[in-house]
């Protein structure tokens, strides 16, 4: 990405030389959970109560012989369904995709940002091969990284342009650097969570803010070449 020649500010999000309290990792690990629970409860819970309750209305109608608008119902019972089981399906996908499982780091990111950047019409560039190499654990954490900085980008933007690249030019240490283009402000809290990530994993992670926006830069030293 172009970078711009103004002026840049630099904002540290984690720091793996000071210890991370264990109550702030424990915290943003209840966040991550509130807002799954209330996403559940939301949208699915409350999709398929509606969706009981057309049934029970079928049926009524069925007993009383009226066979079309019973019909009608059902359809539209049937539309819901496939939209809350779309719904999970994508729950499912950001929380651990397939993907990451059986054809590790570098596939999942690109089944991401081939699926959000087509919805939101982002050029998205990727180059992030050398992660395969890196623990179970650590690709999962450096995922879900990558996932909530892009989606923070589109709540931001959306951006048009989308870029993620990981380096090992300083000998046991990766460098993941991500850029986006959408405007500069960025909520508090999806920072933090990022930067908890990056604090469980012992990264340094910090952010550049600039006119045409922003660079985000983690830095994992000791990277493992196996299982975490």
């Amino acid at each position: 990405m172009k970078q711009s020649s103004t002026s840049t500010q630099t904002e540290t999000i984690a720091d793996a030389d000071g210890a991370a309290p264990a109550e702030q990792v424990l915290a943003a690990e209840q966040d991550e959970r509130r807002r799954i629970a209330l996403f559940l409860h939301d949208g699915p819970v409350q999709s398929l109560s509606g969706v009981a309750l057309m049934l029970d209305a079928s049926l009524d109608l069925i007993r009383r012989g009226e066979q079309e608008q019973a019909r009608e119902i059902l359809d539209r019972a049937l539309g819901r369904t496939r939209a809350t089981v779309g719904e999970l399906r994508e729950l499912s996908f950001n929380l651990e995709p397939v993907a990451l499982r059986d054809h590790g780091f570098a596939a999942a990111v690109d089944a991401l940002a081939q699926s959000r950047g087509r919805e939101q019409r982002i050029e998205v560039t990727l180059d992030v091969a050398l992660i395969d190499s890196l623990g179970e654990q650590t690709q999962a954490a450096l995922y879900q990284i990558v996932r909530e900085a892009l989606e923070e980008a589109i709540r931001r933007g959306p951006p048009s342009r989308f870029e993620v690249a990981a380096t090992a030019d300083v000998p046991g240490t990766l460098r993941l650097v991500i850029q986006d283009d959408a405007p500069t402000e960025r909520r508090r809290r999806a920072l933090e969570v990022m930067g908890e990530r990056a604090r469980t994993l012992g990264a340094n992670l910090t952010l550049e803010h600039e006119v045409g926006g922003t660079t985000m830069i983690l830095e994992l030293r000791g990277q493992p070449t196996g299982d975490d």
